[in-house]
C-alpha cells in the first residue's frame, strides 16, 4: 500500500507537486459591510480540471497547512493530478492575504463572502470546466464551509457536493473559546525562527504527535519577518477583536444560529473528531450525525483540536470519502 505522509510529500515530491500562489480581489459588499480586499490561494493541478476541492484552515492558521493533503489528492486522480484542482485560500487577515481596516470585520459572512466569491470567479473564468466541488474545512474553515452549505446567500454556483467538517460543529465550548483568548492576538516576536516554531508547538501542542520534520512543514508558513527583524505570526492580531467581545451569553445565541444553518445542509458530509478535542465533544458530534446532512463520524485517536490531516490514516480516509464518483 502507498504510504501517504508529509515525508513523502512535502520533502520529496515538491516537484512533482508545487501550488502557484494566485491572488484574487474580493469586490466590497455594503450589505454584509466588507470592505474589498486581496485574498491570496495556493492553486494545486489543473485550472482545468472538471472537479475542484476547496480546503479551509483554522482561526490562525493559513492555506499551506494542505500541501500534504493536496498532494496526495492530486496523486489519487492519476497522473499529476490531470482532473483535479485543489485551491487552499489565506482567509482574510492571514497568510498572504489583506489585512481588513477593522477588527470588527474578522467575522464568518466575511470570509463566506470572499471564499464565494472567488470560488465564483473560477467557475466563471474562460475554459473553466468545473462541474462538481468538495470542501474540507478544519475548525474556522468548517464553520465557513457550513455557511457556503446552509445559507442561501453564501452557496456556490457550483453547489458543494461533499462537505468535511474538521474537528467542528455549530457549538464551540466556552473552554475552549477562553483557552483562545489566553494567545490570541498578543502580537509576540522572536529573535529566531526556531523561538516561533518553538511556541508554536506550544499553542498546539492538541494537535497531537507530530515528527520534527512534519512539525517545522506546519509552522514555517505559520511565521514571517517583521519590521524591525523579528520574527511574527502571519497573522492580524486584530482577528482576536470579535473573539474577545464574545460573552457566554453571545457564544450561546451563536450556536442557535449555527444549529439551523446545520439543519439546512444537504449534501453528503464527514465529521472528523480529534478524540480529546475541547472544542468538539462526543455528545455535541453525537447530535451532529442525528440531524442535519447526518454525516459519517470519524474519530482520530491521541489528537485534540485539531486533526492536522497529515498522517497516513487521516489521509487514506478523505481520500476515500472524496476520490469516488
Amino acid at each position: 500500500m502507498k504510504k501517504y505522509s508529509v515525508d513523502r510529500y512535502f520533502y520529496k515530491s515538491m516537484s512533482t507537486y508545487s501550488p502557484k500562489l494566485q491572488y484574487f480581489q474580493v469586490p466590497s459588499s455594503e450589505p454584509l459591510q466588507v470592505e474589498s480586499h486581496r485574498m491570496a490561494y495556493y492553486q494545486w493541478g489543473n485550472p482545468h480540471a472538471s472537479h475542484l476541492v476547496i480546503c479551509v484552515h483554522g482561526l490562525t492558521r493559513q492555506g499551506r497547512d494542505f500541501d500534504v493533503l493536496a498532494q496526495c489528492l492530486l496523486d489519487s486522480y492519476g497522473t499529476k493530478g490531470s482532473s483535479v484542482q485543489v485551491i487552499c485560500p489565506d482567509i482574510a487577515g492571514r497568510g498572504q492575504s489583506d489585512w481588513l481596516n477593522s477588527g470588527l470585520s474578522y467575522q464568518l459572512p466575511t470570509y463566506a463572502y470572499g471564499v464565494k466569491c472567488l470560488s465564483d470567479h473560477l467557475t466563471e473564468e474562460e475554459d473553466a470546466g468545473i462541474k462538481s466541488v468538495d470542501w474540507v474545512g478544519t475548525s474556522m474553515g468548517g464553520l465557513i464551509g457550513m455557511l457556503v452549505c446552509g445559507v442561501d446567500a453564501f452557496k456556490l454556483k457550483v453547489p458543494v457536493r461533499r462537505l468535511v467538517l474538521n474537528d467542528v460543529g455549530p457549538v464551540v465550548q466556552w473552554a475552549f473559546i477562553e483557552r483562545l483568548k489566553t494567545y490570541l492576538g498578543l502580537d509576540e516576536r522572536f529573535d529566531t525562527l526556531e523561538l516561533g516554531v518553538q511556541k508554536l508547538g506550544e499553542i498546539f501542542k492538541s494537535f497531537g504527535p507530530h515528527t520534527t520534520e512534519q512539525w517545522e512543514a506546519l509552522s514555517r508558513p505559520m511565521l514571517k519577518i517583521g519590521s524591525n527583524h523579528q520574527w511574527i505570526f502571519h497573522y492580524d492580531p486584530k482577528i482576536s477583536e470579535p473573539i474577545k467581545q464574545m460573552t457566554r451569553e453571545s457564544s450561546k445565541a451563536a450556536e442557535q444560529v449555527m444549529w439551523n444553518i446545520y439543519d439546512q445542509i444537504t449534501c453528503e458530509t464527514l465529521l472528523i473528531r480529534g478524540a480529546n478535542s475541547d472544542l468538539l465533544t462526543p455528545g455535541d458530534a453525537a447530535q451532529m450525525c442525528s440531524r442535519g446532512p447526518k454525516p459519517t463520524l470519524y474519530s482520530v485517536e491521541g489528537v485534540g483540536h485539531a486533526p492536522t490531516l497529515v498522517q497516513e490514516d487521516q489521509l487514506l480516509k478523505l481520500k476515500s470519502f472524496l476520490v469516488r464518483d
